[in-house]
């Protein structure tokens, strides 16, 4: 077991708190370096979309895990980066501006949208986040002059430094990885940032954060418009990737898909974020075997029982309608939401820790050390 004794403050807001961390991360940055050359076109377009949501996850977990403000709008912040490129794009804007100003201009309606959020929280935040995405998608789907309406917009490769930078080749893995380790280390550097502490102040108590003297109101529009930017970023990002954005991709599902990023990843710690993230992608490859293979599977299993050729039939073809069912895919994230809810609250990070912690103090690990425990000052008491 490893004890660290920190004798001084830079030994508790360092990066890498022993040389373990720097010897995993460096692996982990070895295998991120060599994966184009060596990994399928197929496994590395996953990649990039990992890279993507994780980015969004991140931002997410900025409002959600640090600052304790609920949001089902994210999507809408996804969308709004994505056409500032592909609008930006058609009057040759260079991808560096472009890019810049897809991130500013979604930070900037982040913190419109955190102003008249201020008085709500709980499920009424929610219902305000929603009610944003919904207006966005409208606008997106009405605002023919700008946005194609329901036509979509074609979003070219983007061009670099002179280069142009296809889609699914590794130059744009390595933007994509690049942004996200930028946004992952900036927000760690947040978090250790008086405004970061803030942020976790209100997350915990905002009463005991004010009588602190944290200003709430502007902390917590400094975290939608954060959150919204991070968001804008990975927007242009996902343009990009799919070449093709219309208003129906960005709807309620996503923003469903990026809760359940940070949800199953762990709400409390950015790891959480790319693990949410990765478990996120690589279930879609499981939902398509489960539409495409599945029914063929279980109608062998009926024939191998004895059943007649007709009753296979039926089995194949009710298996195959609920496969195909609209609304299944939907209905698996509500499942998976329930279950990580009721059995693994802390997410797959948690998972990790909770192993890590078991070998650390076998025979002595108990399990009630990560009971967490809710504190509340005496005024909030009757909440």
């Amino acid at each position: 077991m490893k004890f660290l004794f920190k004798t001084d403050y830079e030994d508790d807001i360092r990066l890498f708190p022993h040389s373990g961390y720097i010897v995993s991360y460096g692996v982990l940055a070895a295998f991120l370096l060599v994966a184009p050359f060596v990994l399928s076109s197929y496994l590395v377009s996953q990649l990039v979309f990992v890279c993507i949501y994780a980015t969004v996850g991140v931002g997410l977990m900025i409002l959600t895990g640090f600052t304790g403000q609920a949001s089902l709008g994210h999507a809408a912040f996804l969308a709004i980066g994505a056409y500032t490129a592909g609008f930006l794009q058609q009057y040759n804007v260079p991808f560096p501006v472009y890019f810049l100003a897809g991130g500013a201009l979604t930070g900037i309606v982040g913190a419109l949208v955190g102003f008249p959020a201020l008085r709500l929280s709980g499920i009424y935040l929610v219902i305000a986040t929603i009610s944003f995405a919904f207006i966005v998608e409208e606008v997106l789907a009405r605002w023919e002059s700008v946005t194609h309406g329901n036509e979509g917009m074609r979003v070219k490769a983007l061009s670099l430094f002179g280069q142009t930078v296809p889609q699914n080749g590794s130059a744009f893995y390595f933007l994509c990885l690049g942004v996200l380790v930028v946004t992952i280390i900036g927000t760690l550097n947040l978090l250790r940032s008086p405004t970061g502490r803030a942020f976790v102040a209100i997350r915990d108590s905002e009463t005991a954060a004010r009588s602190m003297g944290v200003n709430v109101s502007l902390y917590k529009v400094k975290s939608f418009a954060i959150s919204a930017a991070i968001t804008g970023f990975a927007g242009v990002l996902f343009a990009h990737k799919l070449s093709f954005i219309s208003p129906e991709m960005f709807t309620l599902q996503l923003s469903i898909e990026f809760i359940i990023v940070i949800l199953i990843g762990g709400t409390f710690s950015l790891h959480g974020a790319v693990l949410g993230a990765i478990f996120l992608v690589m279930i879609d490859p499981f939902l398509t075997y489960l539409k495409d293979d599945l029914p063929g599977i279980i109608a062998g299993i009926a024939a191998a029982f004895g059943a007649g050729k007709a009753t296979v039939s039926n089995v194949q073809a009710n298996v195959a309608a609920i496969a195909s069912a609209n609304g299944l895919k939907g209905a698996i994230y509500g499942v998976i939401i329930v279950l990580f809810v009721l059995f693994e609250p802390l997410g797959l990070y948690g998972r990790w820790l909770k192993i890590k912690l078991f070998f650390q103090l076998f025979p002595l690990y108990k399990r009630a050390t990560f009971k967490r425990q809710k504190i509340y000052v005496k005024s909030e008491r009757n909440r």
